[in-house]
């Protein structure tokens, strides 16, 4: 339905949205939980009331869609260690700023005067780099494939430039290998996926064909209208109402079947698939992003090692399980009370992308 629109206002028109509400209501006849895996759809979501607009027989469940979030407590350590780091400017993009870490943060790190400053772009840490040469600037790599092309051109710009103060944290993840992880869940049951369409610009719908294939879970990528959430529901109840599991891209306009290839050659220059912790999930094989052999003059870790110590999860945060979908943000003990927007104990509050985040601001 939503390929016939040409305008984006028509995204948001209140008949189409009502129109595919009926729809939906026709097809789904069993409870469903449907999952979005992107952050950016748990907001949009919220923003416009679509779970209100569902039967009540569709549940639907925010996963590991935040790239802050699920960056593990050891990295967050990490960062913080590179922030008191004598001689070193950290670069970082701004949701990672108060996200706590075991002892410390890096907002409590630059209040201590510590040199961390929130960059819009990697190549604002670039500038940064070329008007600090005699100090080492370290970027903190945290994000998608989305964002991963992003900071591996960084890195092929500053070694073209000759700028041999520029390092990077490279914590970025990869989607597919974490939906694999997601189905291997016990305390979790998905029904169908609502991919993300940003990540899907990047690598495009042929990316997700080995996951599906393995597990036949109806998956949709969508885009991040009203019309486009509802059309990826509508698609996923009829697959799961007739038994037939498919892997449909409904952001054709934005989505394509290969991705952008030059975005994934940045990427495959720069970055190899590594193991990553996932908060909440734990390790997950090949879903991380590490700098390749060619470029361990770059990654922080190795060029310039920090000693951390060991990781503490933050007391009676449900932050991993909310992740998972195994709950919401309700049904933690500190939601609302202990921990808020302006007091935030884990990163799904604080960051704009997380899930008790948006409970915090929309829900109820």
């Amino acid at each position: 339905m939503t390929s016939t629109l040409k305008h984006a206002h028509e995204y948001r028109d209140p008949r189409i949205a009502q129109g595919l509400v009926r729809l939906i209501r026709r097809t789904n006849q069993r409870p469903v939980r449907l999952m979005e895996v992107c952050g950016t759809h748990t907001m949009a979501i919220f923003r416009h009331g679509i779970r209100d607009l569902l039967p009540e027989t569709i549940s639907l469940l925010s996963g590991p869609g935040c790239p802050v979030c699920v960056t593990s407590q050891h990295d967050i350590d990490t960062f913080v260690a590179y922030a008191q780091r004598p001689g070193t400017i950290v670069a970082t993009f701004g949701d990672l700023l108060r996200v706590p870490g075991s002892r410390s943060s890096l907002q409590a790190a630059k209040a201590a005067g510590r040199d961390v400053r929130v960059v819009y772009s990697t190549m604002d840490a670039l500038e940064i780099a070329r008007q600090n040469r005699g100090r080492s600037v370290v970027f903190l790599g945290v994000g998608f494939e989305t964002t991963a092309p992003t900071v591996a051109a960084s890195i092929l710009a500053a070694r073209q430039s000759g700028l041999d103060n520029f390092y990077v944290v490279s914590a970025h993840k990869t989607v597919p290998p974490a939906l694999a992880a997601l189905m291997q869940n016990d305390a979790v049951v998905i029904d169908g996926f609502i991919l993300p369409g940003h990540v899907s610009v990047i690598i495009g719908r042929r990316a997700y064909q080995a996951f599906f294939d393995t597990h036949g879970t109806p998956c949709a990528i969508a885009g991040f209208e009203p019309a486009d959430i509802l059309h990826a529901v509508q698609l996923l109840c009829a697959q799961i109402e007739t038994g037939r599991p498919a892997l449909v891209n409904a952001y054709p306009r934005a989505v394509s079947e290969g991705g952008n290839p030059l975005a994934r050659e940045v990427m495959a220059q720069v970055f190899a698939a590594s193991d990553a912790e996932w908060r909440g999930i734990g390790r997950i094989p090949g879903s991380g992003l590490s700098l390749c052999a060619g470029f361990t003059d770059r990654d922080a870790r190795q060029a310039l090692p920090v000693e951390v110590p060991p990781a503490r999860e933050p007391a009676g945060c449900a932050c991993g399980a909310i992740l998972t979908g195994a709950k919401t943000p309700p049904e933690c003990a500190l939601f609302r009370k202990a921990c808020t927007p302006m007091n935030p104990v884990g990163p799904c509050m604080v960051s704009s992308e997380g899930t008790c985040a948006a409970y915090y601001r929309y829900h109820g």
